[in-house]
C-alpha cells in the first residue's frame, strides 16, 4: 500500500515511497497537537530491502580505507552544522525541549563533537587492538561485524538519534553500515538528520546502503529485525519491556544485541555530608533531578539517607523547592504515561507522597515535580517494586535506620548506569564510605563522589553502561570513543597467512600501517 502523503523512506540510497501498512503523526509535546506531517509505518517488505542493501555495503566497506570512513564522519558533522537552525527548531517542535541553549548550544556540538570523535578514532588502528605473535606466526585483531540496526530514545533526538548519535558514530567508525529506526515522537528531526547523512555519503563516495532509515515498524518486525541472520547487532535505548523483547530475538540467532535500558541511579548522601553542606547539595539535586524534566537515562531517581533531624530537614527543603520549580514538558503522550504509572507503582509499594504526585497545571504533557519517601525496612521487604523506574521528574528518598544500614540497602540495588556517594569534606564520613562503596561499586558503571550523575563526558575514559538491567552486558559503553565502537566488532584471527594478505594494522609488530 502507497500513500501519496506519506514522507518517504530512505534504503539503497535513495528516499523512496515506503511498503506503507499505516501511518503516524508526531505530536508537539507543549500542547498536545498532532503536527501535519505523515509518517510511515513500514511493511516487512522494506525492512527486507534495507537489509540486503546493507550487507552488500558491509562487501564494499570492507574494501575502503579507514580514511575514507573518517571522511564521510566529517563531512556529516559538517552539513549538521550548517543545518544546525533547522535541524533544532524541527528537534524543539517535536520534543517540547528548547531550542536554545538545551539543543542549540548543548546537545547539537555534542552530536558532532562525537562524530568527529568517532572519525579521528577510525583514523587510530589502535582502536582494534591488534595482537601479534611472531613466533606462532599468529595474530589477531578486531574487525567490522556486520551491518547494525540502531533503535534510538525519546530523550535525546540529536546525541543518541538512531541515525546521528553515538551508536551510530561507533557502528560507522568500526565499519558496519547502519539501518536507522527513527524515534516516534521526533521523526521530522530525524529526517533532517537523515538528509544531511544523505548529502555527506554521497559527498564522499560511500556505499548507497551505508546509512539508510526507516520511520515506523511494527513491534512484531522490529524483533524480527533484531533477530535477522542478516544483521551483525542490534543497538537500542528505550525501555526495558522493549529492550527484552530484542534480545530474545536476537539471542536465537547468536546477535549480540547492546541494550541501555533502566537505571535510576543510586546516590547515597552520608550523615557528615548533610551537616556540613545541605543547602548546596539540596541545590544540586534539584538541578540534576529535574534538568529536562527528569528524563535522563543517569537521572538522581534514587536517594539514599540516614535518619535523624538533619535528614528531615533535607527532605523538607527538598519538598518545598519541588514545589516551587516549574513543571517542565514530558517528550509525549507515552512519556506521561510511564511516569505516571511508575510513580503510582512506587506508592503502592509503600512510598509515602512529600509532594506532587498529581497532575501538573499547565497545558501539554506535564506531571507535578514528586517527591516520595520510603523507610529503610520498607525498602528491604519490597525491593524491587522500589526500584520501579518513574522515568522523569520524580525521585524517591530511602531513609535508613542507620549508618550501619546503609550497605545493606544498597546490596539490594539492581543495577544502574550510575552511583553517587557524598560525603563529609573533613572526613568525618570516611570510616562509613568504603563499606557503601563497596556495596554499590559492582552494581553501577560509573561510580561518583560529591557529583550528581546527569552529566555524560564524551571521554574515552567513560563508561555509559553497567550491569542487568541497567544494559544487557555490564563489559561495553555506549559512550567513550574507541571502547564504544568494539562493540561492533569481531575478533578475527589469522594463522599462518601470508603477509601480503593480512589486514594492514596486522602487517607490523606494533601494530602500524
Amino acid at each position: 500500500m502507497q500513500h501519496d502523503d506519506l514522507a518517504p523512506v530512505w534504503i539503497a540510497g535513495e528516499w523512496r515511497a515506503a511498503a506503507a501498512i499505516g501511518s503516524f503523526n508526531a505530536e508537539n509535546p507543549a500542547t498536545g497537537e498532532a503536527l501535519s506531517a505523515r509518517y510511515p509505518v513500514s511493511d516487512w517488505a522494506d525492512i527486507d530491502a534495507a537489509l540486503e542493501a546493507a550487507a552488500r555495503a558491509f562487501d564494499d566497506l570492507q574494501a575502503m580505507p579507514a580514511r575514507a570512513i573518517a571522511g564521510f564522519l566529517n563531512a556529516y558533522a559538517d552539513r549538521i552544522d550548517a543545518e544546525a537552525a533547522a535541524i533544532c527548531e524541527t528537534a524543539a517542535e517535536e520534543t517540547g525541549l528548547p531550542a536554545s541553549p538545551r539543543l542549540r548550544e548543548i546537545e547539537l556540538p555534542r552530536t558532532t563533537g562525537q562524530l568527529r570523535q568517532a572519525a579521528a578514532a577510525a583514523l587510530d588502528p589502535s582502536w582494534r587492538l591488534p595482537v601479534i605473535d611472531e613466533a606462532a606466526n599468529i595474530r589477531s585483531v578486531l574487525e567490522p561485524l556486520g551491518p547494525v540496526v540502531v533503535f534510538g530514545p525519546n530523550n535525546f533526538p540529536l546525541a543518541f538519534n538512531g541515525v546521528s548519535g553515538g551508536d551510530f558514530a561507533a557502528a560507522i567508525a568500526a565499519g558496519n553500515p547502519v539501518i536507522a529506526k527513527a524515534h516516534s515522537t521526533h521523526p521530522g528531526t530525524c529526517r533532517r538528520l537523515a538528509e544531511c547523512a544523505e548529502g555527506a555519503v554521497r559527498e564522499t563516495g560511500m556505499p548507497a546502503g551505508t546509512v539508510q532509515m526507516l520511520f515506523g515498524l511494527r513491534r512484531e518486525d522490529g524483533v524480527r529485525l533484531a533477530g535477522d541472520p542478516r544483521l551483525g547487532a542490534a543497538a537500542f535505548t528505550g525501555s526495558r519491556t522493549a529492550g527484552m523483547a530484542l534480545k530474545a530475538a536476537a539471542d536465537v540467532v547468536g546477535k549480540p544485541v547492546y541494550l541501555e535500558m533502566s537505571s535510576v541511579n543510586p546516590v547515597a548522601i552520608l550523615p557528615g555530608a548533610l551537616e556540613e553542606r545541605a543547602a548546596e547539595i539540596v541545590d544540586e539535586l534539584v538541578t540534576s533531578a529535574l534538568m529536562g524534566t527528569g528524563q535522563f537515562c543517569t537521572n538522581p531517581g534514587l536517594i539514599f539517607l540516614v535518619r535523624g533531624a538533619a535528614t528531615d530537614t533535607f527532605l523538607a527543603e527538598l519538598a518545598d523547592r519541588y514545589n516551587a520549580a516549574p513543571c517542565g514538558t514530558l517528550l509525549g503522550k507515552g512519556a506521561q504515561r510511564g511516569l505516571v504509572e511508575g510513580i503510582e507503582a512506587l506508592i503502592a509499594a509503600g512510598a509515602e507522597v512529600l509532594c506532587g504526585a498529581r497532575p501538573a497545571a499547565r497545558p501539554g504533557y506535564a506531571w507535578s515535580n514528586t517527591l516520595l519517601r520510603v523507610s529503610g525496612a520498607r525498602f528491604l521487604e519490597a525491593a524491587e517494586a522500589l526500584q520501579t523506574e518513574a522515568f522523569g521528574n520524580a525521585t524517591l528518598a530511602v531513609v535508613a535506620e542507620s549508618r550501619a544500614q546503609l550497605p545493606a540497602l544498597l546490596a539490594r540495588c539492581e543495577g544502574n548506569l550510575t552511583g553517587c556517594v557524598y560525603s563529609a569534606r573533613d572526613g568525618r564520613d570516611d570510616a562509613d564510605y568504603e563499606p557503601v562503596a563497596r556495596a554499590l561499586r559492582p552494581r553501577v558503571g560509573r561510580l561518583l563522589n560529591d557529583k550528581m550523575p546527569t552529566g555524560v563526558a564524551v571521554s574515552p575514559a567513560m563508561n555509559h553502561g553497567g550491569p542487568f538491567p541497567a544494559t544487557g552486558h555490564p563489559h561495553f559503553t555506549a559512550v567513550g570513543l574507541p571502547a564504544a565502537m568494539r562493540r561492533f566488532t569481531r575478533l578475527a584471527c589469522y594463522d599462518n597467512v601470508r603477509p601480503e594478505r593480512l589486514p594492514e594494522a596486522l602487517r607490523m609488530r606494533n601494530g602500524g600501517g
